[in-house]
């Protein structure tokens, strides 16, 4: 069973849970490679997809929701993943209670359920440096903003062992779609 890992990447920090999950899953039995959507033309030859992007603002990333509708035919008659990375800090409740992770969910994960039927999602916290060039004038403008620094802390906030768990959960699925490892 081999599976792709695309992901959509604005600064990197998602690229690096896409190889990660990769790595993991690799090391677990199940051969993986992490390739940027941009770069995938075709999922076939994979046996099972995990799909990810980062999210901005509660929005996926436009090439991970485009990818995901361009291949939909085809990621629904396989075995899918979604993920996303992107709440910063490590709190995993809000002042007002309400738990991060599940707050941060992207808009498109309603949709993209529907149509693609993914056996599990997860939202990953990423990672964030203010020495980054900017990607767009609003990201420029919200880097400004007094209120940036509390909403956006500076530093890598990826949790390594809860992307680990959640790709051996993965590796686990797929070894009871396909129990002889390749």
């Amino acid at each position: 069973m081999k599976i792709l890992v695309a992901y959509a990447t604005r600064h990197g920090a998602t690229a690096g849970i896409a190889e990660r999950i990769a790595a993991t899953l690799t090391e677990s039995g199940r051969p993986a490679e992490a390739r940027p959507v941009e770069e995938v033309t075709t999922v076939e030859g994979y046996d099972a997809v995990v799909l990810g992007g980062a999210a901005y603002m509660f929005h996926w990333l436009k090439p991970a929701v485009k990818f995901a509708r361009k291949h939909r035919a085809a990621l629904a008659s396989r075995p899918v993943w979604l993920f996303s990375s992107g709440p910063l800090g490590t709190d995993l409740v809000d002042k007002d209670g309400k738990e991060v992770l599940q707050e941060t969910r992207p808009k498109e994960f309603d949709e993209l359920s529907e149509l693609l039927r993914p056996r599990g999602e997860q939202i990953f916290f990423g990672a964030y440096d203010p020495e980054a060039k900017p990607i767009g004038m609003g990201e420029r403008v919200v880097r400004h903003m007094p209120a940036a620094r509390d909403t956006m802390p500076a530093g890598d906030f990826r949790d390594w062992a809860a992307i680990d768990s959640w790709a051996r959960e993965i590796a686990e699925a797929t070894s009871a779609i396909d129990p002889q490892p390749q």
